[in-house]
């Protein structure tokens, strides 16, 4: 059935979202490639503005153009939804078991995520009394080479690559321990291949330590981040062994080492 056309009195920033939207909605109607005159049609616009926000749309791979005058949902929609899959599931799988991470380190734990050039926290499994007072909340950002988890991602790129980090962002510092030199974050680097897990030394917060152990899914690679945080003079190296096995656990939930059992 046709729709109304959208003309309304919007904004039309937000008018041309809403056309956006509905030309994604149109699209994900039909398994097969759709020609723009019958996208237009269903879509209830006009057609010139169906092949202008189309066009849009697929410079940035939310839409393929397989034939000349032909549409359908890109690559780049199937990759975002597994991104929010995989965060989902890690959450899901994390939960039970950063909640027993904390009842036995009686600190902060953290999950959390690499999105571009930054960590996203995504989970946090915490109490009043570790006594210690958490800036970032859940959903809070902070840059890849100034925390554990984040430098652990960053331990799993090649030198090329973090070489290409650092210009791109300048290796900003927030404290007088933060790493902002390239030589000194490729020896921290090094470290955290070797061991398998990462610290953050002050270099985020001053006060506050971390440590973190890397969380895979059942391709092998590195998704999250999980970090117990404690003030600097309380971060205990004898909680490492528990960190690795709940990661590990984590992990294993995840599908992790299921081809090789």
């Amino acid at each position: 059935m046709r729709k109304p056309r959208l003309d309304t009195h919007q904004t039309p920033t937000i008018q041309v979202i809403e056309r956006m939207f509905t030309l994604i909605e149109v699209l994900a109607g039909r398994e097969d490639a759709m020609a723009l005159k019958d996208i237009s049609e269903q879509a209830g616009l006009h057609p010139s503005t169906t092949h202008r926000i189309l066009n849009d749309l697929t410079v940035g791979r939310f839409v393929d153009r397989p034939e000349a005058g032909t549409y359908r949902l890109g690559m780049r929609l199937l990759e975002l939804g597994n991104l929010v899959k995989a965060r989902l599931s890690v959450r899901d799988a994390a939960l039970q078991p950063m909640r027993e991470l904390h009842r036995l380190t009686q600190q902060p734990v953290n999950l959390s995520v690499r999105q571009g050039d930054e960590i996203v926290y995504v989970e946090r499994a915490l109490s009043e009394r570790s006594g210690m007072q958490v800036v970032r909340a859940i959903g809070g950002r902070a840059p890849l080479h100034l925390t554990s988890t984040g430098k652990l991602f960053l331990a799993t790129e090649d030198l090329q690559r973090v070489r290409a980090y650092a210009t791109r962002t300048g290796l900003p510092g927030h404290t007088r321990n933060s790493i902002t030199q390239l030589p000194q974050l490729e020896r921290e680097l090094v470290k955290a291949r070797h061991a398998g897990v990462a610290y953050d030394n002050e270099e985020l917060e001053l006060g506050v330590r971390c440590m973190a152990a890397g969380i895979h899914d059942d391709q092998g690679n590195l998704i999250a981040g999980l970090s117990i945080s404690a003030p600097a003079d309380r971060l205990d190296d004898g909680w490492l062994p528990k960190l690795q096995q709940t990661a590990r656990e984590i992990s294993a939930a995840l599908g992790y080492g299921a081809a090789g059992r």
